[in-house]
């Protein structure tokens, strides 16, 4: 007896047996792996008065960093110009933070004191620097007030500053302070303790190239004992660019005191990368 089979049917049967193999699961297949995704929080700045003491003085600090930040951040201390702690050196401490950093804008007057008129400014910062150990006593008070935030790496510690501000961050450098790096802007580098063993930190100094206030004698002088300790620095001189170059408030108070002050945003913009740079290499290490 002949059987007779239709081809369609054959093929129909091979199509549904490779089918059920293809769709058959593998046994004890493990389950995919869950990942976890960690999602970053936004950059919040916060910005808060603070108050501390240095011997019996009171000095009003401001204190700015990233409220959202999980894990301790370098420490910066910021110093005021000779007018004293103001707006702008808060807007300095600001910017810190915003690049990831815990900033102290400080007070070397004391109660937040500022000046209106040069003469009293220039009093102000000879009764500083005048006297080294007034001078260091106070910023060793707003040093152990940055390092009692919860939110400072306490073993990554730089200091900058502006004009007067700079000299202090350079003298406290010269003088040993355990810093990381130092940075001084339109600052005088003839300086109460000029560089000497003991010297730790990295160290810029940004200043104009017509600062009548820098002599080219000092400059000169600085390099060398620099260049004598065979020390890790950088001092660079902007082309154009005169004492307060930083500072958009350099232009109205030149002005208003006949005074070389002006502001030059191309020196103002590399002297920020440049400190920017300068940081990041020094906590790096």
């Amino acid at each position: 007896m002949k059987i007779f089979t239709n081809p369609y049917t054959i093929l129909l049967s091979v199509l549904l047996i490779v089918s059920c193999k293809e769709t058959k699961k593998p046994e004890n297949t493990a389950p995919e792996e869950q990942v976890e995704v960690v999602e970053e929080k936004p950059f919040v700045l916060k910005g808060e008065k603070v108050t501390y003491t240095a011997d019996t003085l009171s000095m009003q600090g401001y204190l700015a960093y990233n409220e959202n930040a999980t894990e301790k951040q370098p420490g910066i201390i910021v110093i005021h110009e000779w007018w004293g702690h103001n707006d702008y050196v808060r807007k300095r401490a600001d910017m810190l933070a915003e690049l990831g950093y815990v900033a102290l804008a400080i007070d070397m007057y004391g109660d937040g004191k500022q000046a209106a008129h040069p003469k009293d400014a220039g009093k102000f910062a000879m009764s500083v620097m005048g006297n080294i150990d007034v001078a260091t006593t106070r910023f060793n008070a707003a040093l152990e007030m940055l390092k009692s935030s919860e939110a400072v790496d306490v073993n990554k510690i730089a200091a900058i500053g502006y004009c007067f501000g700079g000299s202090v961050a350079l003298t406290m450098a010269n003088t040993g302070a355990d810093l990381d790096a130092v940075a001084a802007f339109h600052s005088g580098v003839e300086l109460p303790v000029m560089p000497k063993e003991g010297l730790k930190a990295k160290v810029l100094v940004c200043n104009g190239a017509d600062d009548p206030f820098v002599s080219a004698e000092s400059v000169v002088n600085f390099k060398k004992a620099m260049d004598t300790l065979n020390a890790d620095y950088k001092y660079i001189a902007y082309e154009g660019a005169v004492h307060g170059f930083t500072s958009k408030d350099a232009d109205s108070l030149g002005k208003k005191f006949n005074l070389p002050l002006a502001y030059q945003q191309e020196a103002d913009e590399k002297s920020w990368q440049e400190l920017k740079t300068l940081l990041e290499n020094a906590f790096a290490e």
